[in-house]
């Protein structure tokens, strides 16, 4: 069972694989879920932006949903389903099939198509936490996306109101404001951040991250896990250094051509061969190209290839 205590670390956030015409590629989907838990991640995530959860019909969020908690119990890997929709029924629908079919956690945005004005907030968490029982929530903070943005405050009042929702993807307030707000948080919440911020805001209370790193070279993540927990900010700094360069310099020239979350985190997983996804997102969404894929295996070959080398240890 997932608790406050062991929903940490290094989570991988999966995003969904689909076949030429965009239907479900269920086999190379479960052998991607299935790697991931081998490799030793604390847990699997989809449902978020990077698994397109705004690309699927309730049909297949259940199909997707099925292959991505079969996968995860089958190794005895906790697993996070992404429940977002736009209405409050719309998120419990798909929050109630998550749990029944056993689900370890759900993540929830505010629902985004207009924005849900301040006093809305705290019961929309309270609403689905009262439909789904203690399942722990993880708060995806999306900022522009949610089109709004959740102060420490707001925050604070859902945990008060509703104690299963005590984790927080993302944060999301000016960056010279990130270590307070983390400092504050992580007295009742769980936060996980960007790879690159693991050393910075772990200082503050940051416990881990959903991330799309993992599965360019699990080991190495793994290991700025283990240094994390030591709480080893020396040579976790080296390692985030490098992470922010792939992310801010490896990955521009895509960045640059809009393609972005689901897009980005398929090229880089496809990069050093961990996961076995197609580059392709659902239509009209932009997707990297072959050549992108090339192009970005030979930027790591030049910079930093161990991260190209999945028999890497420390």
């Amino acid at each position: 069972m997932l608790t406050k205590e062991n929903f940490v670390g290094i989570w991988a956030g999966i995003p969904v694989a689909w076949n030429e015409d965009e239907s479900f590629d269920e086999k190379t989907y479960r052998q991607d879920v299935e790697r991931c838990c081998m490799a030793g991640v604390l847990g699997v995530y989809t449902g978020g932006t990077t698994g397109e959860f705004y690309a699927q019909e309730f049909e297949e969020f259940c199909r997707i949903t099925d292959a991505t908690i079969a996968e995860c119990k089958n190794a005895g890997v906790p697993v996070m389903i992404g429940c977002t929709s736009t209405y409050t029924n719309g998120v419990i629908r798909k929050a109630l099939y998550a749990v029944e079919r056993g689900a370890d956690a759900i993540q929830l945005a505010l629902p985004f198509w207009l924005s849900v004005p301040d006093d809305c907030v705290v019961s929309f968490f309270y609403d689905v936490s009262k439909a789904t029982g203690k399942i722990p929530i993880s708060i995806y903070c999306a900022g522009d996306r949610m089109k709004k943005n959740l102060p420490v405050k707001l925050l604070n009042e859902i945990n008060k109101s509703v104690p299963s929702v005590y984790h927080i993807k993302g944060i999301n307030v000016p960056d010279d404001e990130k270590e307070i707000a983390v400092q504050e948080l992580s007295i009742n919440f769980n936060i996980f951040v960007g790879e690159h911020l693991l050393s910075r805001l772990g200082r503050y209370g940051a416990i881990g991250s959903c991330s799309s790193l993992v599965y360019l070279n699990p080991a190495i993540l793994l290991y700025m896990q283990k240094l994390l927990f030591e709480k080893n900010w020396t040579e976790l700094d080296l390692w985030c250094e490098k992470i922010s360069k792939i992310i801010f310099e490896g990955l521009r020239p895509v960045l640059e051509k809009g393609c972005e979350d689901s897009a980005v985190d398929r090229l880089i997983g496809r990069a050093a061969g961990f996961l076995k996804t197609s580059l392709r997102c659902r239509k009209p969404y932009p997707f990297c190209t072959q050549q992108d894929l090339e192009d970005f295996r030979n930027w790591l070959k030049n910079n930093y290839p161990e991260f190209l080398d999945l028999n890497w240890k420390k």
